[in-house]
């Protein structure tokens, strides 16, 4: 059935992430519901929209390592993660 997809371990990795991320945020939502608050960011956001503006600028760091540099895209991640994290906590 999926076999047109070309499912490698490492797209199963990240689609299986992307998916329990946003189980988790969901429980958590329902759990704590959160109320929008304005961080370093110039609006105000509520978690998802601080993890919907992470995961897409996560795309870019990627897509800008590909582009500029010829660093392992191992690097990428670790930059990603982290910007997730800041982006989360006081964006």
């Amino acid at each position: 059935m999926l076999a047109w997809m070309n499912w490698t371990p490492s797209v199963a990795i990240f689609f299986s992430v992307i998916a329990a991320i946003l189980v988790m945020m969901t429980v958590f939502e329902i759990v704590s519901p959160c109320v929008e608050r304005k961080g370093f960011l110039p609006i105000a956001t509520t978690r998802g929209d601080r993890l919907f503006i992470g995961l897409l600028s996560a795309a870019y760091i990627h897509l800008a390592f590909l582009g500029f540099t010829t660093v392992t895209l191992w690097v990428a991640l670790v930059v990603s993660v982290i910007w997730l994290l800041v982006l989360l906590r006081w964006g």
